[in-house]
């Protein structure tokens, strides 16, 4: 089984995605972990990493091949990532999408990294815009486009837990068989 969990910075991806991997027995694989380790390795923030992947597109190429490579090459996976989705594609079995309101997301995020709202938000709208601008220009791909996810959830209506059994429920009840088609990933330059 390949599930794919995306969304934007603190929508719930990293909690719902760890919870569903521990439900289904997947391994977790994280973008934003994984991009995260480069900056630290560079003695930079995340930030700041991004800022530097504006400049030199290699640094989001070579996470965004890594990431599609594990999705077409391995079994029992839960890719999670802001790409997951596209970088998944049809090898997908189910992809989600996990969204709440800025306000709420730059609140979480600034809970989780001990900063203000008003610092959050501001950083998080920075860093957004500049990655729809870079998957635009690298890949095709219209971030703001939902049409290949099977659910999309506003994770401010539900607290984590419940996100996390709407999203289990999905799963168990997902059967093959029956299944009438998925909408497919087209468009996308894989230009790694």
């Amino acid at each position: 089984m390949l599930l794919t969990v995306s969304g934007p910075p603190g929508s719930g991806k990293s909690t719902t995605a760890a919870a569903l991997a521990e439900a289904f027995d997947l391994e977790h694989i994280s973008g934003g972990d994984i991009f995260r380790e480069l900056a630290a390795e560079r003695d930079m923030t995340a930030v700041e990493f991004n800022k530097l992947a504006e400049e030199d597109d290699q640094i989001d190429r070579d996470l965004d091949r890594r990431l599609r490579d594990i999705a077409l090459d391995r079994d029992d996976v839960l890719l999670e990532s802001r790409l997951a989705g596209w970088l998944a594609g049809d090898a997908a079995d189910l992809r989600f999408w996990l969204d709440a309101p800025v306000d709420v997301r730059a609140e979480r995020i600034a809970d989780r990294e001990d900063k203000a709202p008003d610092i959050a938000r501001e950083e998080t709208t920075t860093r957004e815009a500049s990655e729809a601008k870079r998957y635009d220009a690298y890949y095709d791909i219209d971030i703001t486009d939902l049409s290949i996810y099977d659910i999309a959830l506003n994770t401010a209506r539900w607290g984590p837990d419940e996100v996390t059994a709407v999203c289990i429920a999905a799963v168990d009840s997902y059967d093959p068989e029956a299944d009438e088609g998925k909408y497919p990933v087209e468009g996308v330059r894989y230009d790694f």
